[in-house]
């Protein structure tokens, strides 16, 4: 437990005492009520396992099914609305935000859910589906839907997740910010070209004496231009 505790203490800004951490942290408090559910899973004990699960749920709104197995110095910062199936299978100093689901893709009862590898972050909101694997110092960006494996080191953006970084340096934060956006890549790039064809139909123009008819949309281009600029502006 003083192990947890430090864990919440080095990956949350705003913990101020190992008391308040101890107290006031549902994350650790579903950790710790699932280590109680999952010892009654691994001896057969399912309803009880069960019971208990549903209280850490009732109490924490992070449901953990006893079945998961889940490494040291795991830390779900806020928390309200993760969900981590039965096969679930998370490493060490993994890190997890709010509303996360590590989900499963078939009826049948086998190894259906992820498998976390240390290190690995996972932002608020995003969704993990299936029996695969997310390699150790990966970063899955918010909001994101893998429904594929992810290699060390990956950052993964996006519905669905696309690798946009790879890097072997592990880091226990996720600076949203800062992540790639492909989809916003691409429509700059869109944009850009379409400069550049503009720029080319005015001199073929010019060269014609040619007078270029009123183009109606130019304002609205300009304004929209304008305005996803200042929105993915960093």
């Amino acid at each position: 437990m003083r192990e947890d505790i430090r864990a919440a203490m080095d990956r949350d800004p705003a913990a101020r005492s190992a008391w308040e951490v101890f107290f006031l942290y549902p994350g650790l408090h579903a950790l710790w009520w699932h280590r109680a559910a999952n010892f009654f899973y691994r001896h057969k004990c399912y309803f009880t396992a069960r019971v208990i699960s549903q209280i850490n749920r009732f109490f924490t709104q992070i449901e953990i099914h006893p079945g998961a197995t889940i490494g040291r110095r795991f830390f779900i910062d806020h928390g309200a609305g993760v969900v981590i199936g039965e096969t679930s299978e998370i490493g060490d100093d993994v890190l997890m935000y709010q509303g996360v689901v590590l989900g499963g893709t078939t009826l049948y009862k086998k190894k259906r859910h992820p498998t976390i590898g240390n290190n690995v972050v996972i932002g608020s909101r995003a969704v993990i589906l299936g029996a695969i694997t997310i390699g150790e110092g990966a970063r899955i960006g918010s909001g994101s839907v893998v429904i594929k494996p992810v290699p060390p080191g990956a950052t993964v953006v996006g519905v669905p997740g696309r690798i946009v970084e790879e890097t072997r340096e592990h880091v226990i934060d996720l600076d949203h910010s800062r992540l790639p956006d492909p989809v916003a890549e691409a429509i700059r790039l869109v944009l850009a070209e379409n400069d550049k064809l503009d720029e080319r139909i005015r001199r073929l123009e010019n060269t014609a004496g040619l007078v270029p008819p009123e183009d109606e949309l130019k304002q609205a281009e300009s304004k929209v231009k304008r305005e996803f600029d200042e929105s993915y502006e960093i």
